[in-house]
């Protein structure tokens, strides 16, 4: 489940080493250019619905054409899960936010792939216990929701950080388009802000264990509010931020930034507003930045972070590469903002960490990821993915359907099924 934000991660990390490192036709460049086009692709492969006509992964069809229709709401498209053939709002939203703001900051950068970068349903228990291909699908396509009486401050807080980040993402290609998207995340944000509670309070017995939010919902309000205040010209945003900062974790320091928890982030985002706009009110986030920044960098007096014994960013025994890649995200989008303001630098006590020692910790900590994937010529993306291993319906027309309940006998029609791994190259 979370091989979907590695993927998304890395194709960050890739764009970011594209513009950063790689600005000469050499294989390096060709290598994080090619990485980017696959991680692209990945999501091609995850989505969900009515495929357009340039689908690249042409094995997909369309899938879940009905879904909401019982609800009488219209919620086909999306992407699935990982391998699974769920679609949770929460970290979809964390990751169209991420995407979104990868091409704000890149996307000049991204040689040929930002108009395909442009581009909660189901019970997961129930999905769980059988695996098959999105197109055969026939598990319990119910629809969850938050609603006043049983609110979702975070995952509707995340969700406006997507549709504001991506309004700016589309606001000199599709103005129109990139004004609905605003005006959307102004309505959700409010609704966010007004009925507080933690979606995984209201909504446990299909969110958890898979995407409880641990981190609480405060953080997203913060999220939020900072992605409405850059995509939008209302000084609303920023008197907010002002005023409910200290209660939404503007103070606390902390060294993890995931789909869970944006705090980091948060504080990144708003130094820009320092470092570039010289906005005063936002030097608190820079000083909390520069606090992340010098706990990550070996040698730095409030250095703090693990690393394993080859020099791996280590954070967590569950799925590490996740933290790995959001951490080189932030190191590398926060080497730009100095860059940005005329040779700024992390304040380590009484040392500096310029933009240039984050692009090289950044940079080993990609070439770490490609190792500790795979030591071959090629990294390979393992991927445990019903949608790789199953046949496509072009292949095998037949049902797929594997349930815990067992079928050895579609096991055994079905030649692939059996295989344990699905390999993406993403060089």
């Amino acid at each position: 489940m979370e091989m979907i934000k590695i993927t998304n991660c890395l194709l960050l990390v890739a764009s970011l080493l594209l513009k950063l490192h790689c600005s000469n036709a050499s294989s390096s460049s060709l290598d994080y250019a090619d990485a980017l086009e696959k991680s692209i692709l990945f999501f091609e492969g995850q989505r969900s619905g009515k495929l357009p006509a340039d689908q690249r992964m042409t094995w997909r069809g369309d899938s879940a054409l009905s879904d909401g229709s019982a609800n009488h709401v219209d919620l086909v498209g999306g992407y699935y899960d990982a391998g699974d053939n769920v679609k949770f709002g929460f970290p979809m939203a964390f990751t169209t936010t991420m995407l979104a703001w990868s091409v704000i900051e890149f996307g000049d950068k991204m040689q040929g792939q930002l108009d395909h970068a442009r581009a909660a349903v189901a019970d997961p228990n129930k999905d769980h216990q059988c695996w098959e291909r999105p197109e055969d699908m026939d598990t319990p396509r119910g629809v969850y929701k938050v609603t006043s009486q049983n609110p979702g401050s975070d995952v509707a807080g995340e969700t406006a950080a997507a549709l504001a980040a991506s309004s700016i993402v589309f606001r000199d290609c599709d103005p129109a388009y990139s004004r609905k998207l605003l005006q959307t995340a102004m309505k959700v944000f409010d609704f966010a802000d007004r009925y507080r509670g933690a979606y995984s309070d209201s909504l446990s017995s299909v969110v958890s264990p898979f995407y409880t939010s641990y981190s609480g919902y405060q953080d997203e309000l913060l999220w939020g509010a900072a992605w409405l205040h850059w995509a939008s010209d209302d000084i609303s945003y920023m008197s907010y931020i002002q005023s409910n900062g200290n209660t939404l974790g503007a103070q606390d320091d902390d060294y993890s930034f995931s789909w869970d928890d944006k705090r980091i982030g948060t504080k990144v985002l708003l130094a820009k507003g320092f470092l570039q706009n010289r906005i005063d009110s936002l030097q608190l986030y820079k000083a909390h930045s520069d606090n992340y920044i010098c706990s990550l960098v070996p040698g730095s007096n409030r250095f703090q972070s693990e690393y394993t014994p080859g020099g791996l960013l280590y954070k967590e025994s569950d799925s590490n590469l996740q933290y790995v890649t959001s951490t080189t995200f932030l190191l590398l989008t926060y080497a730009k903002y100095l860059q940005g303001s005329n040779g700024g630098s992390a304040s380590c006590g009484s040392s500096t960490i310029t933009a240039g020692d984050l692009i090289s910790l950044a940079k080993k900590q990609v070439e770490k990821i490609k190792n500790s994937l795979c030591r071959l010529s090629k990294n390979v993306f393992f991927k445990h993915n019903r949608f790789n291993i199953l046949e496509s319906l072009k292949i095998f027309k037949n049902t797929l359907k594997l349930c815990s309940s067992g079928s050895t006998e579609r096991r055994q029609e079905s030649p692939m099924a059996h295989e344990t791994f699905a390999c993406t190259i993403i060089i």
